[in-house]
């Protein structure tokens, strides 16, 4: 990019002051870091871990990537939010959908850059992103055909989650799809993954696979999909 982002690494918007103000500025700032390719001070124990030499390498992020749209494929002329979509947009197949794509992203490194390409890439479906919490979707209710959530779940705990999904069945459409992943701790990968990331900047917390279906269940979601991969399990429910 032309310019370097502020380095401010994330400020509540619409002047919201709550408990999880902290702990998103905590995620926010690790993934700037990553984005603008800044060095991360680890111990010597953790760069010998196998796991950090396949994210060093970038060999990591394919594998443990949740393709959402395996069990959600957006359909022509659907309104799509991908909540903490960080890069995605120069990465994953949303064009050849034909669906209209908004976002909303905790990273302003991620969000000026998508700004910046985005419409280039096509600037008819490509809708903007937002920049702000899972928690405090910057959007209308009753806006979104699909909601998407991938990759982030795991920094924040219980708590904060079930807040995100009354958030996420407010910006749906009545029949709405939400999609979204959760770090499964059973999965051999899970407490290396746990280390690393901790070390990068971000704790991760490890649910068990039963305490989040209660939590899906306590919103009123029904899992209507499930696919499992080699670190997250991703869902597809309905409100």
């Amino acid at each position: 990019m032309s310019k370097k982002p502020s380095q401010t690494p994330y400020t509540t918007p619409r002047h919201h002051s709550d408990k999880w103000q902290q702990r998103v500025a905590q995620v926010a700032y690790r993934f700037n870091q990553q984005y603008q390719n800044q060095p991360f001070d680890l111990p010597t124990e953790v760069q010998a871990m196998p796991i950090f030499r396949d994210w060093i390498t970038g060999t990591l992020p394919g594998r443990i990537a949740s393709c959402f749209w395996e069990i959600a494929k957006p359909q022509k002329n659907q309104q799509c939010l991908d909540i903490g979509c960080g890069v995605s947009f120069l990465i994953y197949p949303w064009r050849d959908w034909q669906a209209f794509f908004y976002g909303q992203e905790v990273s302003i490194v991620a969000q000026e850059t998508l700004n910046s390409r985005g419409s280039q890439l096509n600037s008819k479906l490509f809708k903007g992103v937002e920049l702000g919490p899972a928690h405090h979707l910057n959007y209308a209710a009753d806006q979104f055909d699909l909601a998407i959530a991938t990759g982030f779940s795991c920094y924040f705990p219980l708590e904060y989650w079930s807040a995100v999904l009354l958030e996420v069945k407010r910006v749906l459409k009545p029949g709405g799809q939400f999609v979204f992943d959760i770090l499964n701790p059973e999965q051999p990968l899970a407490e290396d993954w746990a280390v690393l990331e901790t070390y990068l900047g971000a704790e991760v917390f490890l649910e068990s696979v039963a305490e989040w279906e209660k939590i899906i269940k306590a919103a009123g979601a029904k899992v209507v999909a499930r696919q499992s991969g080699e670190l997250f399990n991703l869902y597809k429910v309905q409100f």
